[in-house]
């Protein structure tokens, strides 16, 4: 199987190119999109949705720093800066990392920070670190030490979604119908919650709130966990 640093490159080069056009549009209000991306669009909004609930139960965004880890187009940056919320946000790919910015400027936030960086190399310290339906691209492997740094990176929480391993079979049984044809993806990588859980407990921090996503096409397990 091709190694950590090559799941990267590709990661990386499906997301500037093919990948990038894809989701653009799954991220959107395109309708551009069949019926199998406007589930996968339906599961991800939820997924963004619980969390903004969760930060405006809070109440206490305002002029808190948050560093989005794989922002993408900014589905979660953008609504948190409208929020108040300090963003600097990161995507392994430059055609991401702009459209995010792009659609930042397009509702007025000027103050927010869009730059290319893979995960590992993201620094500085924040209140808060998201991490939104990233955790796929990452092999099991390397999945503890993607937490450890994502923790590394917060004073105060972590906020995590990933497909969980307990999904496989009905995953298994419906990538095909995901991407037919000979259509370029990257694989996906599925985790076991107790190594995500472990992995939070050992870098200082418990889950504080959890929840679950699952469309026909689209399953994400999302935590919150805070430093203790």
């Amino acid at each position: 199987r091709l190694s950590a640093v090559d799941d990267k490159k590709e990661v990386r080069e499906y997301f500037n190119t093919e990948g990038f056009s894809r989701w653009n549009k799954i991220y959107s209000d395109s309708d551009e999109v069949n019926s199998v991306q406007m589930d996968i669009r339906d599961g991800h909004g939820q997924t963004i949705q619980k969390i903004l609930s969760w930060v405006e139960a809070d109440g206490d965004i305002t002029g808190k720093t948050v560093c989005d880890c794989g922002c993408g187009v900014g589905s979660l940056a953008i609504p948190l800066a409208t929020m108040g919320a300090k963003i600097s946000a990161s995507d392994i790919s430059d055609s991401m990392a702009n459209e995010a910015a792009r659609r930042a400027k397009e509702v007025g936030i000027t103050d927010a920070n869009f730059y290319t960086s893979d995960l590992e190399s993201v620094e500085g310290k924040y209140d808060t670190v998201t991490c939104v339906d990233v955790a796929i691209h990452y092999p099991t492997e390397k999945m503890a030490e993607m937490v450890g740094h994502l923790c590394s990176l917060a004073d105060n929480r972590v906020m995590i979604s990933f497909a969980p391993k307990t999904w496989y079979y009905t995953i298994l049984k419906k990538i095909g119908e995901l991407f037919p044809g000979p259509s370029k993806t990257t694989r996906a990588y599925l985790h076991e919650e107790e190594v995500v859980v472990a992995a939070l407990k050992k870098a200082g921090f418990a889950v504080a709130r959890d929840e679950m996503t699952a469309t026909n096409f689209y399953f994400s397990r999302l935590l919150e966990a805070k430093r203790v």
